[in-house]
C-alpha cells in the first residue's frame, strides 16, 4: 500500500476510535488507542500531511458532539465552531511537533511533548473560556477510579496528559530511525506511571456519611414563579416526593432554578419546604432564581429543619448578564454548596477543597445529551479537591459520588414524574495536594512543551530521519 493509501486507513482507523473514545457517551479505553494510528502514521508522511490527517480524524471523531454543541443553550455558535475546530488544530499541532521531535531522534521529549503541548493549551482555554471546560480526554476516564485518583495530586490535568502520553510514547517507540534508549525511555515511563496507578491504593473511607437524595422531575421546569398558581403546584408535587423518601434522608437536592422567588416568594419557599424538612428531620437544598435589592441570582438556597436558611450565589453564569454573578463560599453544617457550570471551572471547587469540605451538593440543569459528561466533571471536581458530590440535574444525570471518584447511584431523568436517587455518601477528606498547590502540573505541562518548541526550532545537529519516498 503507497502513502496516501496508509494515510487514509491511519486516519479514519483514529477518526473512528475518537468518535467512539470521546464526546457525550465514550468508551474509556478507546480514547488511549484513538491517537496511536495518526501518531504512528505523522513520522512516515510530510509534515502537511501529518497536520491535515490529524485535523481530518479528531474533527471527524467528534461528530457525534457537533449537534449537542450547535444546538447547545450554554455554548453560543460561535464557541461551539471555535471549540470543534480549535481541538482539531490543537490536536494536529501536537501531532506537529511529535512529528517534528521524533524525526530529529529525540524519542522521549517526543513523547512527552505532544501530551504536554495539548494540556498546557487546554488549560489556558479553561481560563479563558466563558463557559470554562468539559467534555475533554480527562472526562473520558471519569468512570475509571484507579486512573482518575491521580487527579488528586495533578487535578484532572494529569489524566488529560497520561492519555496521550501512552499513544505518544508507543509511537514514539516504533517510530523509524529512533534507537536504543531512545526507543525504550518513553514506554519506560508509561510503563512506571500506570504501573504506580495500579499499586497506588486509596484506602476506603471509615468516617462518618450523610445520607443523600436526588430529586429531579421527568419534565424540566426553569424557575417556576412561588407566587403563580402553576408555581405552587409544582413546590406542592417536590413537597409531597420530599415527605416520600425514605426514612434516615439527612439531606436532598433539588435542580437548579426549579423556581424563581422574590423577597415574598422566597418566604413562602422557605416556609413550605422547612415545614417537610422538620417532618423528615433533613435539609433540602433547591435551586432558585432569586431576585434580591442588591441584584438577581442564580443561587443554591439550602433550608435546614431549624435555624436561618443558608443561599450560595452561582460565581459562573457563562455569557448571561442580566444574573449577578457570586464570590463567597456557603457552608451549611460543614456541607457545601455550587450550582451547575461552577463545576466547569477550577473555583470554587478548589477553594472548597482547601477549607477542607467533605461534601458538596449542587443543584444543576442539563440538557438531556450532555448529562453524563457534566455529571462527571462534576465528579472529577470532587476527585482533585477530596470532596464528595451530589450532583441533582434537571434533563440530565443525577449523580452521588464519593471523592475518589466512585459512582454511588446515579440514574438520567425522564420516564417518570421524578427520579428519584438515595446513597449514602462518605464525606472527603478535603485539602488535596491539588487544592494546596493547584495547577502546578499544567504549568509544567507548559514548561516542558515549551522546552520542546525551542528544541524543536534549533538547526538539528543530524540530517533528520527519512523514510523512502518522504519527505522532512
Amino acid at each position: 500500500m503507497n502513502k496516501l493509501g496508509w494515510a487514509i486507513v491511519a486516519t479514519a482507523a483514529s477518526a473512528v476510535l475518537f468518535f467512539f473514545g470521546t464526546g457525550l457517551d465514550p468508551v474509556p479505553e478507546l480514547a488511549w488507542l484513538a491517537p496511536l494510528p495518526v501518531l504512528l502514521l505523522a513520522p512516515r508522511v510530510p509534515g502537511a500531511a501529518a497536520l491535515l490527517c490529524a485535523f481530518t480524524a479528531y474533527l471527524a471523531g467528534s461528530t457525534g458532539s457537533w449537534s449537542y454543541l450547535w444546538h447547545s443553550l450554554a455554548v453560543p455558535r460561535p464557541a461551539a465552531i471555535a471549540i470543534l475546530g480549535g481541538s482539531a488544530l490543537l490536536f494536529a499541532l501536537a501531532t506537529g511537533l511529535f512529528r517534528l521531535l521524533v524525526r530529529r531522534r529525540h524519542g522521549l521529549l517526543a513523547a512527552l511533548a505532544a501530551p504536554a503541548l495539548w494540556t498546557a493549551a487546554l488549560y489556558v482555554v479553561s481560563l479563558l473560556n466563558p463557559t470554562g471546560l468539559m467534555g475533554t480526554l480527562m472526562t473520558t476516564q471519569a468512570d475509571r477510579p484507579a486512573v482518575l485518583r491521580i487527579a488528586a495530586v495533578t487535578g484532572g490535568w494529569g489524566v488529560e496528559f497520561l492519555v496521550l502520553l501512552v499513544p505518544a510514547a508507543v509511537a514514539a517507540a516504533l517510530a523509524p530511525g529512533v534507537r536504543g534508549p531512545a526507543r525504550l525511555t518513553g514506554l519506560v515511563a508509561v510503563a512506571a506511571a500506570l504501573g504506580g496507578l495500579v499499586f497506588w491504593s486509596v484506602p476506603p473511607r471509615t468516617g462518618p456519611s450523610t445520607r443523600v437524595a436526588l430529586v429531579a422531575p421527568g419534565q424540566s421546569r426553569w424557575a417556576a414563579d412561588v407566587a403563580t398558581p402553576d408555581g405552587q403546584t409544582l413546590l406542592r408535587s417536590y413537597v409531597d416526593e420530599i415527605g416520600r423518601l425514605p426514612d434516615g434522608v439527612q439531606a436532598v437536592v433539588l435542580p437548579e432554578a426549579a423556581f424563581a422567588v422574590d423577597q415574598t416568594g422566597r418566604a413562602r419557599l422557605v416556609e413550605s419546604f422547612t415545614q417537610v424538612a422538620r417532618a423528615k428531620n433533613l435539609d433540602v437544598v433547591t435551586g432558585v432564581l432569586d431576585t434580591t435589592p442588591d441584584g438577581r441570582f442564580n443561587a443554591a438556597l439550602a433550608v435546614p429543619p431549624t435555624g436561618a436558611p443558608v443561599e450560595y450565589h452561582k460565581w459562573h453564569n457563562g455569557d448571561s448578564k442580566n444574573i449577578a454573578s457570586g464570590t463567597g463560599l456557603a457552608h451549611l453544617a460543614g456541607i457545601g454548596l455550587m450550582v451547575c457550570m461552577d463545576v466547569n471551572f477550577a473555583d470554587p471547587s478548589g477553594e472548597y477543597g482547601e477549607a477542607g469540605t467533605g461534601l458538596v451538593l449542587i443543584p444543576a440543569s442539563d440538557e438531556d445529551v450532555d448529562g453524563w459528561e457534566h455529571s462527571r466533571t462534576a465528579l472529577i471536581r470532587g476527585v482533585e479537591n477530596g470532596f464528595s458530590v451530589a450532583w441533582s440535574a434537571a434533563r440530565g444525570t443525577p449523580l452521588l459520588a464519593d471523592a475518589q471518584g466512585h459512582v454511588l447511584a446515579d440514574a438520567h431523568t425522564g420516564g417518570s414524574p421524578f427520579t428519584v436517587v438515595v446513597a449514602d455518601v462518605p464525606l472527603g477528606p478535603g485539602k488535596t495536594f491539588y487544592a494546596r498547590f493547584g495547577d502546578w502540573f499544567a504549568w509544567l505541562c507548559g514548561l516542558v512543551a515549551l522546552a520542546a518548541l525551542l528544541v524543536g526550532a534549533r538547526k538539528p545537529a543530524l540530517s533528520p530521519v527519512t523514510t523512502t519516498g518522504a519527505q522532512v
